[in-house]
């Protein structure tokens, strides 16, 4: 089912974590953080949205990192309905994907409840202070990949973020797979 990620809450101040990575360690969002801003991406493997993204989104993370942002992706969804997001199939995709970030696993799905994520993907993008600033979409894709030449709303807001401590007064809000929440 099709959801919409929240406005952007200016100055919001993210709950810490502490997750296991596809890469074997353990992450908090310190480790994660970039000197002038850190982009929490909540996706997952199975859901059209985020394949329709995913290489965009490592291409623009990369990109990111010359201005000193730093890019981490969770998934939350129950990988016991979903199997397809299992932690194992998580690693399969981080390297099928080429990701150069920490990719964890929220097993309890604490910090998606903690962070009010709605969607998959679900971007929130911090300045160097971590008050969010961006918590729109990546481009103009849905369940295809936009045009190629679509602008690239993410990763001009992060990089504004970089430069000014600011993102942008205007976002549309990302889009996606609603997260696959466990039984209550």
């Amino acid at each position: 089912m099709a959801a919409t990620a929240g406005i952007c809450d200016f100055g919001w101040k993210a709950p810490d974590f502490s997750l296991k990575a596809t890469d074997g360690s353990t992450y908090s969002l310190a480790d994660v953080a970039g000197e002038k801003g850190t982009l929490v991406a909540f996706i997952c493997n199975h859901c059209p949205y985020v394949k329709a993204i995913i290489d965009r989104l490592v291409r623009d993370a990369l990109e990111l990192e010359a201005y000193g942002v730093k890019t981490v992706a969770i998934c939350s969804n129950d990988a016991e309905t979903y199997p397809e997001d299992s932690f194992e199939k998580m690693a399969e995709f981080a390297r099928e994907h080429g990701f150069h970030f920490p990719y964890l696993h929220d097993e309890d799905q604490a910090v998606a409840r903690a962070w009010d994520a709605v969607c998959t993907p679900d971007f929130f993008g911090f300045n160097a202070d971590m008050e969010l600033q961006y918590r729109g979409r990546l481009d103009a894709s849905r369940k295809e990949a936009g045009p190629s030449e679509a602008p690239r709303e993410l990763f001009a807001a992060m990089k504004s973020v970089a430069e000014t401590g600011k993102g942008p007064a205007e976002q549309i809000p990302s889009m996606g797979c609603s997260i696959k929440w466990k039984a209550a």
